[in-house]
């Protein structure tokens, strides 16, 4: 297939398709139509066949998607099936948290290691992982050949931390914490910041309250 440039927003919705036919799959649903993806996802069935069009469409006219083989071709899309080695840097209670999410593994997301600057959680365990410091980030990540980690610090932290990530290997950052990560060309970074996400949900609630009472709605 032709490489082209795929929009963020086709990135964006794939995980969704995929979290969507597997529970298709669960129910044992062997194939659908783009119309009824569309009434279940509330996403458009012409958006639906654009979005999948950029990967090579999938689908016959008249017969509609092969579940299982979307599902298996959008995690493919996704490099989900291929196994990754992953620390987690911070182990407060987000950290933990994450730690504590059994299905990362199910993704093909292995977690090798949790790691902090607080000398009173050396040793500690979180299902099974230890934590380690710090200082015992380079060997580890060359050791263990790690290529993904997820920062749950506080912003300076997660900035100090994050050149020797990249100098030691890991290719890919999950970023929790409320600041923008710079990294060299080669280093993905993905950022998650809460209260940006937080702050969108209150502009959402407070756009529709005004449009209840531009309309006299109660």
């Amino acid at each position: 297939m032709e490489e082209r440039e795929i929009s963020k927003a086709v990135v964006k919705r794939l995980p969704r398709y995929y979290r969507y036919l597997g529970n298709l799959l669960d129910a044992r649903v062997e194939r659908i139509s783009s119309n009824e993806l569309s009434e279940m996802m509330n996403v458009t069935a012409s958006q639906i066949r654009q979005d999948l069009n950029n990967f090579g469409g999938f689908g016959q006219q008249g017969y509609g998607y092969n579940v299982k083989y979307l599902y298996t071709e959008i995690g493919k899309i996704l490099g989900l099936d291929h196994a990754y080695n992953m620390i987690i840097v911070g182990a407060g209670n987000l950290g933990q948290a994450l730690a504590n999410y059994v299905k990362f593994e199910k993704r093909g997301f292995w977690i090798k290691g949790l790691f902090d600057v607080n000398p009173r959680l050396r040793g500690m365990a979180v299902r099974g992982i230890e934590i380690r410091m710090i200082e015992e980030l380079p060997q580890f990540i060359r050791e263990n050949q790690i290529q993904i980690a997820a920062l749950t610090l506080p912003a300076s932290g997660a900035e100090e931390v994050t050149p020797i990530l990249v100098e030691n290997g890991v290719k890919a950052i999950w970023n929790f914490a409320h600041t923008d990560l710079h990294v060299p060309s080669g280093v993905v970074v993905e950022s998650v910041h809460l209260s940006e996400s937080l702050m969108q949900l209150s502009y959402n609630l407070n756009h529709m309250e005004l449009e209840k009472e531009k309309t006299g709605q109660r």
